[in-house]
């Protein structure tokens, strides 16, 4: 069953939690935006070892249940580990959220939740 037109019409962006290097090329590929003042909100976050697990899960919570213009969450695999409880349990259609590689880590099919769950239909 498709979802009503409701659900995806306003979802016009992408968002992008990920590295410097991650997040500098989508930005430079032109998926940055940041929202009219006064809350000027980014659609992305980038992450380094110095980043608090607790703003990287706000931010996951922000892109995936406060905005409503965000179409598909890109998240670096190696920063979705850090939050993998929250990623495991996230079952919205909208936005999507995809795990992708960074250039220092590797993509690993078998941590990837979207992919468990194809699995999992499929009786792998």
């Amino acid at each position: 069953m498709a979802a009503p037109v409701s659900a995806y019409k306003d979802r016009q962006f992408l968002a992008v939690i990920g590295d410097e290097d991650t997040v500098t090329g989508l930005l430079l590929a032109g998926i940055g935006h940041v929202s009219p003042p006064p809350d000027s909100q980014k659609n992305f976050l980038v992450v380094n070892a110095k980043t608090e697990n607790a703003e990287i899960e706000a931010a996951f919570d922000k892109y995936t249940d406060e905005r409503k213009d965000i179409a598909i969450l890109l998240i670096n695999q190696h920063i979705a580990d850090r939050i993998r409880h929250r990623v495991e349990t996230y079952t919205a259609a909208f936005p999507s959220l995809l795990e992708i590689p960074s250039k220092d880590h590797p993509y690993d099919p078998e941590k990837d939740s979207v992919l468990k769950r194809v699995r999992r239909l499929f009786g792998e």
